[in-house]
C-alpha cells in the first residue's frame, strides 16, 4: 500500500509499505494492504512503518489523523 506521512514541516515519508501500526483514541491498530476505508484520530506515541523486508521505521506522533482510502492509499497527517 502507498503511505504518505505529512506534517506541518512537509512530507515526512512517502512510499510503498507492508503496514502501519499506530495508537488511536480507540486503541492501537495496524493497517495492512487493502484495509477497509477508515478515518481516525491519532494519540501521541511511536508509530511503526512496516517495510516489506520485515524492518520497521519508528515515527514519533504528537497528534494527528489517519485516513485509509479505498484505493489502498494511507494518508497520515501528524503534528
Amino acid at each position: 500500500m502507498k503511505l504518505n506521512v505529512i506534517s506541518l514541516k512537509g512530507v515526512e515519508f512517502t512510499g510503498d509499505v507492508a503496514g502501519f501500526n499506530v495508537k488511536t483514541t480507540s486503541g492501537e491498530i495496524t493497517i495492512l494492504e487493502h484495509h477497509r476505508p477508515l478515518i481516525t484520530i491519532l494519540k501521541n506515541g511511536t508509530a511503526y512503518i512496516m517495510q516489506h523486508d520485515g524492518s520497521g521505521l519508528p515515527v514519533e506522533i504528537n497528534s494527528g489523523f489517519l485516513e485509509m482510502s479505498p484505493d489502498n492509499e494511507l494518508n497520515v497527517l501528524v503534528n
